[in-house]
């Protein structure tokens, strides 16, 4: 069986729909372990009132990272008012205060392209080949497995029908130019800061609930927010980004061939570890130093009054498998579509680790 086939099989739009209603329920399951997980081990050789109180924190910066990471991903949207004032009736619209980051489609509307696809297929391509026919009957209202699209691939007729109806129900992975990946590079990269600054607004709120607040600890959240977006997300995009940008040039200009999804991939994943693995770390150091440092640092007294607020934060291996979120990132920008429902979680780690100030 074919890679290909099995790489068409997990982006079908059917299999996509899936991923997107059962992402939050996954985020939130997944989520709350992992924080539970962090609350024991950072509290099991605690006394019981200091328990409480991580345990507190943590929920709470849980609850916030969570909720700005569904945020991100399906946007968020006030809904209608009809309000009575003074016996007038006045209509508040809805309003879209964060777009989606990752679009859905209806169930019914995929089902319906589908159809349509498949209906108009056989009206133009007759064919008596059973399997042929079960598969398609199939594909109007369940998702294929990879050696019924391997064979339907390989024994349909090649025509200008077999291209729109495989491109309707098999979409081929999306072949970004120049100006996509820009875009593409740039709503991934919203996504990713919309659970840090959640983490982080959560962190802090979680202090004060707490009475745990003090300079030291609300600096680690905003430095730690800072080292999470720019070294695990944001300068990883960046070198993806500049990689993809670098391999079109030279196709445009005859020195390499079109590179295939798989081959795209690995160039993107080779920016990634030049820019943001291997120099993330140290260019997040310094934007600290050079930003935050000097909020936090009136005068030379209060350095000695503070002292650690001004550390450097240095990579440990947590933050390498962090990086597994570049896979999905590259992924996604070498045009597979099924990662993309998957981000959230991905990212919600940065966003929960912020929030708790994790400083080495």
């Amino acid at each position: 069986m074919r890679l290909s086939s099995i790489g068409k099989c997990v982006d079908q739009p059917l299999i996509l729909n899936k991923l997107e209603k059962k992402m939050p329920a996954l985020l939130i399951g997944a989520g709350s372990a992992y924080g539970i997980f962090d609350t024991y081990r950072s509290s099991r050789h605690q006394p019981r009132n200091k328990k409480a109180k991580i345990a507190l924190k943590n929920a709470i910066i849980i609850t916030t990272t969570i909720a700005a990471s569904l945020a991100g991903a399906k946007g968020l949207k006030t809904k209608a008012i009809n309000l009575n004032v003074f016996n007038k009736n006045i209509h508040l619209p809805s309003k879209q205060i964060i777009p989606p980051l990752i679009p859905s489609h209806p169930l019914s509307e995929i089902l319906e392209k589908q159809n349509s696809a498949i209906d108009k297929f056989l009206s133009t391509e007759k064919t008596e080949n059973k399997n042929i026919l079960r598969i398609l009957n199939k594909a109007r209202s369940k998702a294929l497995k990879p050696g019924e699209i391997e064979y339907l691939t390989d024994n349909l007729k090649n025509s200008d029908a077999k291209k729109i109806l495989l491109n309707d129900i098999l979409p081929e992975p999306e072949n970004l130019n120049a100006r996509g990946i820009f875009a593409e590079i740039g709503r991934l990269s919203l996504l990713g800061a919309i659970p840090v600054v959640g983490g982080v607004l959560g962190g802090i709120a979680a202090d004060k609930v707490t009475s745990t607040s003090s300079k030291k600890s609300t600096s680690n959240k905003i430095k730690e927010g800072f080292y999470q977006y720019f070294a695990n997300i944001f300068l990883c995009n960046v070198g993806a980004c500049a990689a993809l940008f670098a391999a079109e040039c030279l196709q445009k200009a005859g020195k390499i061939k079109p590179l295939s999804p798989a081959k795209k991939m690995l160039v993107i994943l080779t920016g990634i570890t030049a820019t943001g693995i291997i120099g993330g770390s140290y260019i997040a150091n310094k934007m600290s130093q050079k930003i935050i440092d000097p909020i936090f640092n009136k005068g030379k007294k209060n350095a000695d009054k503070h002292k650690g607020v001004y550390d450097e934060r240095r990579p440990e291996l947590v933050d390498i498998a962090l990086h597994a979120d570049d896979i999905a990132t590259a992924g996604v920008l070498s045009g597979f579509k099924w990662i993309e429902p998957a981000l959230p979680l991905m990212y919600f780690v940065s966003g929960y680790r912020a929030g708790i100030g994790y400083r080495n």
